[in-house]
């Protein structure tokens, strides 16, 4: 109820509108830790995408249609929730690391809606996991809510 009041709280009508406010919107570089406060606090379900061509030329409900039923942790996607309990739970050190080295997804799509378990329509934003030789561990990180050229 909580994460309902949150969302009708942000200012705009549509999902993309309100997601705008967020910093949240395609081609922006968004850290994983805020994409993971925005899921918590506002109930957005945020998919990360591992294949670029799913993440940019599949529809949403055609690549979860195919893979729902696979395992979570061996689907070309996953939720920022499951990513992150998975990393810290297995890597004791990844805290440190994004603290080091903030892991920034590009925002593919934002302000799509999926009907939810409770049958009410979710917000919904895919983003796609930089690749680890597109990595710069030299370079400082981009600003939050930057864009991609």
């Amino acid at each position: 109820m909580k994460r309902k009041k949150a969302w009708s709280a942000l200012p705009g009508t549509a999902p993309a509108e309100k997601l705008q406010v967020l910093g949240v919107e395609p081609h922006a570089m968004v850290d994983i830790r805020r994409l993971d406060e925005i899921s918590r606090r506002y109930g957005v379900t945020v998919y990360l995408f591992f294949e670029e061509d799913l993440a940019r030329n599949r529809s949403l409900e055609s690549v979860i249609g195919e893979y729902g039923s696979v395992p979570i942790f061996e689907r070309p996607y996953i939720s920022v929730p499951d990513f992150l309990r998975f990393t810290r739970e297995n890597d004791p050190s990844f805290e440190q690391t994004l603290q080091d080295f903030p892991l920034m997804v590009e925002i593919v799509s934002s302000g799509i809606t999926l009907s939810g378990p409770d049958g009410d329509d979710m917000p919904v934003v895919t983003g796609l996991m930089p690749f680890l030789d597109e990595l710069d561990v030299d370079a400082p990180p981009p600003e939050p809510g930057a864009f991609l050229p």
